[in-house]
């Protein structure tokens, strides 16, 4: 493919996306600051309509905010000298680096750095649907909305007068798998990254009012 071409889709996504996902660039989180390099990517992934890269970046996204949360709730997130940091956070990072998905959920339900319906949606949904389905590219989950049946209609170049009805189960075709997942991804990346922004937000201000409570 020609530069130009990259060069001219490129603009005009940028033309596009761009006004309605700006605001997605000024950002502050007090807690998270080190996530913003991968906001600014998913955001850069939605505006150049790369949504399969969006979701995947997502899913990475949320499972680091959420072992943060749990790091950042047992380390504090006052300032700390230099010279004290390793102390502080190694422990923590021992404990929380390396938890599944579904542990840290639990985790940060016990600890009330999420509701229970944020629990509910993101054990429910996000792990199954959305990180498993792209992150682990399990077809199954994704698709699992589809009927296990579809007909479709096939003709014939010999007799183009003839169409016969043929039953099929698109879930297991891998071209056909790939055309519902490139449509699922299309309809739902930024839904997904909105939530996972707003949640960074929501947990960032419940660390934030923990401190000043402990403080008084």
């Amino acid at each position: 493919m020609e530069k130009e071409l990259f060069e001219k889709a490129f603009i005009v996504n940028l033309n596009k996306n761009f006004q309605s996902r700006s605001k997605y660039f000024e950002f502050e989180f007090y807690v998270f600051s080190e996530l913003g390099g991968t906001v600014f990517e998913i955001n850069k992934c939605l505006i150049l309509e790369f949504h399969r890269a969006s979701i995947t970046l997502t899913n990475n996204l949320l499972e680091r905010l959420l072992k943060l949360s749990l790091i950042y709730d047992e380390a504090g997130i006052g300032p700390k000298p230099v010279e004290d940091w390793g102390a502080t956070f190694e422990e923590p990072n021992k404990k929380y680096s390396s938890i599944p998905l579904g542990n840290s959920i639990e985790k940060c339900r016990k600890l009330d750095l999420i509701t229970e319906s944020e629990k509910v949606f993101l054990f429910d949904t996000i792990r199954e649907l959305m990180r498993n389905g792209f992150s682990h590219a399990d077809s199954s989950k994704i698709l699992n909305g589809i009927p296990d049946e579809t007909t479709m209609f096939q003709g014939s170049f010999s007799n183009p007068t003839e169409i016969k009805p043929v039953t099929v189960n698109q879930k297991i075709i891998p071209f056909m798998q790939a055309i519902h997942i490139e449509n699922f991804a299309k309809e739902n990346a930024a839904n997904y990254f909105d939530y996972v922004f707003e949640l960074i937000k929501k947990i960032d201000q419940r660390l934030i009012d923990r401190d000043k409570k402990t403080s008084i």
